[in-house]
C-alpha cells in the first residue's frame, strides 16, 4: 500500500503539467518548466518529454484501470487528477488524430555521439528530408540538444556509404585486424568504468537529497545547483557508457570478406564498428546548395586511438 500513496510534493507538479498539456503545451515545453523549477522524477532524475507522456497517459494517474480493449473503469485507487482531464489529455495523442500517419521507421546508422557540425559543434541527429528521403542535420539548439546551428544538413545514403567504405578499408589492414579483441576490451573497460562513476554519483545525489531533508542550513538554490550538476553528468556518463557498450556488438577473429559481412551486418554490428574506428566524424556544409557529393572537403574522419604505442601512428582521414 506504500506504494499506492499518493505523495503530494510529488503529485503537485503532475498537476500542473496536466493542466498545461490540456491546454496544448507541449511535452518538450513541459518537461522544460518542470526541469527549470526542480522538480524531478521519483528515482531523482530530470524529466523527459517520453517519461512525462508515459505518466499522464497511464489510467492510475486517474484512479483508472484500463482493460485489453482500451475500456477505463474506477480502479479505486487514489487519484492524482480527475478522469475527465485524463480523457481530455488522451484526446491530445497524436494516434487519435485521424490525419496523423506515424513516419516509416528506418535505420540509421550515424546516429548517437559520433557525428557533430564543423561549423558549430553541435551533434547531428537523423532528420529526413521534405522529400521523405533520409538524411540527417545538425539538431537545432533546444534545451534537450543546446548549441545546435541547424544549418548543416547531408543525404544519409551517400554519407553512410562515405563512411562505411572508410572503415571497412581500414579495418581490412592487417596491423588493424589484429589488434580488435583488444581494442575492444579497452572500450567496454572504458564504459565499465563510466557506469561505475555513473553509479557514484547517483549515490552522491540521493545522499544530497537526504541531506537538503534533514540540514536547515542548505538553501534551496545551493541543493538545486548541485543536484543539477550531478544530473548531468550523470547524464553525460551514461550517454557515453551506451554509446561505447556497442563495440561489444563487434565480431572478434578473421572475416573472410569483410565487405560481403558488412553488407549483410546487422545495425548494432555496424554501429558497433563505427564506434571501435572512429573518434568523431565531422560534417562540414556543401560547396554547393543542393550538392549530394560527399568527400574529404565535406567529411572528416577521426580515427579512435587505442594505446598509448598506437597514437603516433594513428591517421587522422579527411
Amino acid at each position: 500500500m506504500a506504494h499506492e500513496r499518493v505523495r503530494e510534493s510529488e503529485a503537485a507538479p503532475l498537476r500542473q503539467a496536466a493542466s498545461r498539456r490540456i491546454q496544448q503545451q507541449t511535452y518538450e515545453a513541459i518537461t522544460t518548466w518542470m526541469n527549470d523549477e526542480g522538480y524531478r522524477t521519483t528515482r531523482g532524475g530530470r524529466w523527459r518529454p517520453s517519461v512525462l507522456a508515459n505518466v499522464l497517459d497511464h489510467p492510475a494517474i486517474a484512479g483508472l484501470a484500463e482493460d485489453a480493449d482500451g475500456n477505463l473503469a474506477d480502479s479505486g485507487g487514489q487519484r492524482i487528477i480527475q478522469p475527465e482531464e485524463f480523457k481530455a489529455i488522451r484526446a491530445l495523442r497524436r494516434l487519435n488524430d485521424p490525419t496523423y500517419r506515424r513516419a516509416d521507421q528506418r535505420e540509421y546508422l550515424m546516429t548517437g555521439e559520433l557525428t557533430d557540425c564543423g561549423l558549430c559543434g553541435g551533434i547531428f541527429g537523423a532528420s529526413p528530408a521534405n522529400s521523405g528521403s533520409r538524411g540527417y542535420r545538425c539538431l537545432p539548439n533546444r534545451p534537450q540538444h543546446p548549441g545546435g546551428c541547424g544549418r548543416v544538413r547531408i543525404s544519409a545514403d551517400p554519407f553512410e556509404t562515405y563512411v562505411a567504405e572508410h572503415v571497412v578499408a581500414e579495418l581490412a589492414k592487417p596491423e588493424v585486424s589484429a589488434l580488435i579483441g583488444q581494442a575492444r576490451d579497452e572500450i567496454l573497460a572504458e564504459a565499465a568504468e563510466l557506469r561505475a562513476q555513473v553509479k557514484a554519483d547517483k549515490a552522491r545525489q540521493k545522499e544530497l537529497g537526504e541531506s537538503y531533508a534533514r540540514s536547515p542550513d542548505l538553501s534551496l538554490s545551493a541543493f538545486r545547483a548541485a543536484d543539477k550538476q550531478l544530473t548531468d553528468q550523470i547524464r553525460e556518463n551514461a550517454a557515453q557508457a551506451r554509446f561505447l557498450e556497442q563495440v561489444q556488438h563487434v565480431p572478434v577473429g578473421a572475416v573472410p570478406d569483410l565487405v560481403r559481412w558488412w553488407r549483410h551486418a546487422p545495425l548494432a554490428s555496424k554501429q558497433g564498428v563505427l564506434t571501435l574506428m572512429l573518434e568523431r566524424v565531422t560534417v562540414y556544409p556543401a560547396a554547393a546548395r543542393g550538392s549530394r557529393t560527399v568527400d574529404g572537403d565535406r567529411v572528416q574522419l577521426t580515427w579512435r586511438k587505442w594505446n598509448p604505442s598506437q597514437r603516433d601512428s594513428a591517421v587522422t582521414a579527411g
